[in-house]
């Protein structure tokens, strides 16, 4: 296949989402109380979303944290950040959508990437596969109280290949 002639003419938005179920203040909470998220997504916050908020959030499995700027909070509806804001911010946006059998729908927006068109598509690309797997954590997390080690072990620091 040749690349010749491919251009990018819309950085790329990576969007996923996934059915949770459980009512729509739980599966918010989830994500702005570092309580629950630390069970399914990261190890470590230095506090909770709120408005405004600058938090620190930390996987320590692979030595590596990223700081996140909260811009909006609408509680059981949205939550707007921006993350990576000390290197190359992109924005997140989680939107929640709740069911009438009780039941939420979660949907993850994040754009922004930066650099050349071969480094903003592997950026998303990355990213798509890791709020995926963070809302299969949190949907196996809250409706069969699974903690999945799937975040950890997609990395794994000692695996041979």
């Amino acid at each position: 296949m040749s690349v010749d002639g491919l251009r990018m003419t819309n950085p790329p938005v990576v969007k996923t989402g996934m059915l949770i179920r459980r009512p729509v203040g739980e599966v918010f909470e989830a994500f702005v109380d570092p309580a629950i998220t630390t069970r399914f997504w990261f190890t470590r916050s230095s506090g909770r979303l709120t408005p405004g908020a600058q938090v620190k959030w930390e996987w320590e499995m692979y030595g590596v944290s990223t700081h996140v700027k909260v811009r909006e909070v609408d509680k059981d509806a949205r939550i707007l950040a921006d993350w990576g804001v000390e290197e190359s911010p992109t924005t997140i946006e989680w939107k929640f959508f709740p069911q009438d059998d009780g039941t939420t729908y979660v949907q993850i927006t994040n754009d922004g990437f930066a650099g050349d068109g071969d480094s903003a598509v592997a950026a998303a690309i990355d990213s798509m596969g890791g709020f995926t797997m963070v809302l299969c954590a949190l949907k196996a997390l809250l409706e069969h109280d699974l903690r999945l080690t799937i975040v950890a072990d997609a990395h794994p620091v000692d695996i041979k290949m």
